[in-house]
């Protein structure tokens, strides 16, 4: 251990009479803890939520989207070769023909605007988690005869089928295409259907928009032959992405294709969770700013009450700079004990809430009963540099103006 090094332990203890100055150290060391601890836990939250955002709108959503520019459709024969060339590239696992399309849906007595998504049942299932989140009924496109006249399934999303009072399995609703040619006096083509089903994402809006249907009865709909709007393409690891869809588009088909990433058709909000991370921790870090200050009064304080010890210790030899490293590792030293105490209850509170649940949320409208946590060590490790950074930075001026002092008038200090 260095002779400065031991100096500063020293100097974290006061004397007994001025214990006060010691009690301003362990404020120190606590506001250090306190805010080391809060980053960790707001931070942790934030991963668990972004977390569990992705994961439902990876499996409510395909990792890639392939479509045309500028032409409305692609034809069969071309998604049937789209498909077939997927097949044998990298890193896909599935993928589904697809069609989106805005429209109208109407029960008796109510209507509500919609994005249609039209899905090939059989294949839908390698590029999302549909099948699995039907709450009510099930995936049946089939024509059924109910009160002898026949209708085409369609699955709601929960929100959507609260929304015009369609909640039942069995519920006769009316969909309206949108005519995007023909100005005010076209006439959209309505199609009647039975509610087969419906689906819960998990994001609400997803869940209040969306209703789905077969691609025979989307393509009928709205005019479009045998073609389909979307492919649909799934990875074996999604952080891909950007690197399949350059490959497919550049390489193999080219104009006038693209594709759209997971990332790209959220693109808002993955950027909004950014910025509140971003918020979260400017506003969290400044605990740690005020533990910086509370570390300048205090050293600044022991530097009074030591202004004698330092005069003897300058006169038996020791440099300015060695004064300067004393008091710039007592600084270090609060940082480091506050960062490693937050650390620890972080760690604590983050473990508990991760295995015991102690802190639940209402899953009727959150969807998870418990709120969600995700550490990550390079959370820790950043956290713990900025706060003992901070904290070495607070101690510079009160070891500067200890390093500037006259061993003779420091003595005489009394």
């Amino acid at each position: 251990m260095s002779f400065e090094l031991f100096v500063a332990k020293r100097y974290l203890k006061a004397k007994r009479k001025t214990g006060f100055i010691s009690i301003i150290t362990y404020i120190s060391i606590g506001g250090v803890a306190i805010g080391v601890m809060a980053l960790i836990v707001a931070l942790s939250v934030m991963n668990g939520f972004e977390q569990e955002v992705r994961s439902r709108l990876l499996g409510a959503d395909a990792h890639i989207r392939l479509r045309k520019y500028f032409q409305k459709t692609i034809s069969k024969a071309e998604a049937d070769s789209i498909l077939n060339l997927l097949k044998h590239t990298e890193h896909v696992v599935g993928a589904s023909p697809a069609i989106y399309e805005e429209g109208m849906i109407a029960s008796k007595d109510r209507q509500h605007a919609t994005v249609i998504k039209a899905i090939d049942p059989e294949t839908a299932g390698q590029v999302t988690e549909i099948n699995q989140n039907i709450k009510l009924g099930q995936l049946d496109f089939s024509i059924k005869e109910i009160e002898g006249k026949k209708y085409s399934g369609i699955v709601l999303g929960v929100h959507l089928a609260d929304n015009i009072n369609a909640r039942h399995v069995g519920d006769i609703v009316s969909v309206a295409s949108i005519p995007k040619e023909g100005g005010l006096f076209a006439q959209p083509v309505v199609k009647t259907f039975y509610v087969a089903g419906l689906v819960e994402i998990g994001y609400y809006e997803y869940d209040k928009v969306f209703s789905y249907m077969s691609i025979t009865d989307a393509q009928r709909l709205f005019d479009m032959g045998d073609g389909i709007s979307w492919v649909e393409i799934k990875l074996d690891d999604y952080e891909k992405a950007a690197a399949v869809r350059d490959e497919l588009v550049d390489e193999h088909l080219g104009y006038p294709y693209f594709a759209r990433t997971w990332h790209e058709m959220n693109k808002s909000l993955y950027s909004w969770m950014a910025i509140e991370k971003i918020g979260a921790i400017v506003i969290l870090s400044l605990i740690i700013m005020v533990a910086a200050f509370n570390i300048i009064s205090s050293l600044i304080m022991v530097v009074m009450e030591k202004t004698r010890e330092i005069g003897i210790l300058k006169s038996m030899g020791a440099s300015s700079s060695s004064i300067l490293k004393i008091f710039i590792f007592e600084g270090f030293l609060v940082g480091f004990i506050g960062t490693l105490l937050g650390s620890i209850l972080g760690y604590s509170i983050t473990f508990a809430q991760y295995y015991f649940h102690f802190i639940t949320l209402p899953g009727d409208v959150y969807l998870i009963s418990a709120l969600p946590v995700l550490m990550l060590w390079s959370d820790f490790f950043i956290i713990s540099c900025i706060a003992v950074f901070l904290s070495v930075l607070a101690s510079f001026y009160p070891a500067y103006k200890a390093s500037q002092l006259v061993p003779v008038e420091a003595i005489r200090y009394e």
